[in-house]
């Protein structure tokens, strides 16, 4: 595999974690449970972010499949736990 895209692939896994971090404290931080929510979707999605940066990395292209399935699971409980917020629940 090409050296740049290897490294390239680092920085990218690199940013991804500054921005996991920054993720995580908005979600111990607050101020309101729709702001959790949000930072909760934006961690996960950054998890997959990470899981494609290794695949990419390391040439293991498997990695993708898990991925893709992180995606699909955050997908569904994302818009399950806004219906519940909006109903009403979790104030």
């Amino acid at each position: 595999m090409n050296e740049l895209v290897r490294s390239g692939a680092f920085l990218a896994l690199g940013a991804l974690s500054v921005g996991l971090l920054l993720c995580a404290w908005r979600l111990v931080r607050g101020p309101g449970m729709p702001d959790r929510l949000v930072a909760l979707d934006l961690i996960a999605v950054i998890g997959v972010g990470m899981l494609a940066a290794y695949a990419i990395a390391e040439d293991v292209l498997v990695v993708l499949d898990a991925a893709l399935a992180v995606a699909l699971i955050t997908f569904v409980g994302t818009v399950a736990f806004s219906a519940f917020l909006e109903k009403g629940g979790a104030k």
